[in-house]
């Protein structure tokens, strides 16, 4: 089976068709169960989200603030390994249809195999690969397979990112851009910086691929305002926030992110894409 960066092109292109950012979730793999993961992931795609992050939990976690990580230690503790993480792709695209994407640090991948890893997550149905650590000059043995099993690669560009970087950044990816909106880690903050603004014009002039804003989006509000100016809103934290407060009560946290996604889907539809 070949992976879905086509399915994640064209809804990306419907989306701004409707004059509309769109929605991207993200949730490891494994929290607060395997089940229950996918569970989570499929309520995000059923109640506003339109495209899905899984999150491949690491123990070293770079760019993830203290509430990624502390829902990646519990599927670590729970034993998540990568079939987890493939069999959530493919369980939660089978259930909704919609693109999902793996994200995740290089390490697991280059220990899995390059190959392998890239034929699994094509077979499992999913969209493409988020890298965030993954140095562009790097990459070629990643795009190669990559491109071969029909899956997007998509990098990270940061503010600090100076515009003949952004450049080289932009044309060895595919499927979206995840600009992060400030420097840092994720996490919820009071706002959004102009920082964010900045870095999408500077990005989108030197490509024609969607810029999706990820990092600190934490409300409806934050959403809105993201949505002015992006071609996407990515948030994570937030929805491992409510999971996490729900405890051992899975219904009612699913019932939370249900309520959370249908907050931020409304954010995002309130303007247009600037």
């Amino acid at each position: 089976m070949s992976g879905n960066i086509e399915l994640l092109n064209t809804t990306l292109a419907r989306i701004r068709s409707e004059d509309r950012a769109a929605l991207v979730g993200y949730l490891p793999a494994g929290f607060p169960t395997v089940d229950g993961g996918i569970r989570a992931c499929t309520a995000l795609l059923e109640s506003g989200c339109d495209i899905v992050e899984v999150g491949l939990p690491h123990s070293d976690p770079v760019l993830d603030g203290p509430v990624i990580q502390t829902a990646d230690d519990i599927a670590l503790r729970g034993g998540v390994r990568i079939a987890d993480v493939l069999r959530t792709v493919r369980e939660t695209h089978a259930a909704t249809g919609a693109p999902v994407l793996v994200m995740t640090y290089w390490n697991p991948v280059d220990r899995y195999g390059v190959e392998r890893f890239a034929a699994a997550l094509a077979d499992a149905g999913g969209a493409g690969c988020i890298l965030p650590d993954l140095p562009v000059e790097e990459a070629d043995a990643w795009t190669k397979a990559a491109e071969q099993h029909s899956l997007a690669t998509v990098f990270v560009v940061a503010p600090s990112s100076r515009d003949e970087r952004l450049t080289r950044i932009t044309a060895a990816g595919s499927g979206f851009v995840y600009a992060a909106s400030l420097m840092g880690v994720t996490g919820t903050r009071e706002s959004v910086g102009r920082e964010a603004e900045d870095l999408v014009r500077r990005t989108r002039a030197t490509t024609d691929l969607p810029v999706c804003v990820g990092l600190g989006v934490s409300s409806a509000a934050h959403a809105a305002q993201v949505a002015d100016f992006a071609d996407g809103v990515i948030v994570g934290s937030a929805f491992v926030k409510r999971l996490l407060a729900a405890g051992d009560d899975l219904e009612a946290g699913l019932a939370d992110v249900r309520t959370l996604a249908g907050e931020f889907a409304s954010g995002v539809r309130r303007s247009g894409t600037g």
